[in-house]
């Protein structure tokens, strides 16, 4: 059985509004699936809210430079749809790094 959170069944609209949130609300949205017990355990949110806690940060830092954030932001936009329609992103490089420290 494959372990990729888009091919479970259990994968709820709420799932999926949720995994979006964490990326449209840069980082108050995967602090706030951090805190909510019920929903950082579920297979498809925990997928998508660290690495997205990761964008956000980096969009905070680009934010000192006007083109820079703009081009973040729209990259986020891009993976909060993705993650609506129950996809799931592969982020270059923050995915790897998520990954690779356990975090997901």
């Amino acid at each position: 059985m494959s372990t990729d959170p888009t091919m479970m069944s259990d994968v709820t609209s709420d799932d999926k509004l949720w995994a979006t949130l964490c990326y449209v609300l840069p980082i108050i949205g995967p602090v706030l699936v951090f805190i909510m017990q019920g929903k950082k355990d579920r297979p498809f949110i925990k997928a998508h809210h660290i690495q997205a806690l990761v964008l956000g940060v980096i969009v905070w830092l680009a934010g000192f430079t006007v083109c820079g954030w703009i081009l973040v932001w729209i990259y986020a936009i891009y993976c909060g749809i993705q993650a609506y329609n129950g996809k799931t992103v592969v982020i270059p490089v923050i995915s790897d790094l998520v990954k690779n420290q356990g975090w997901a």
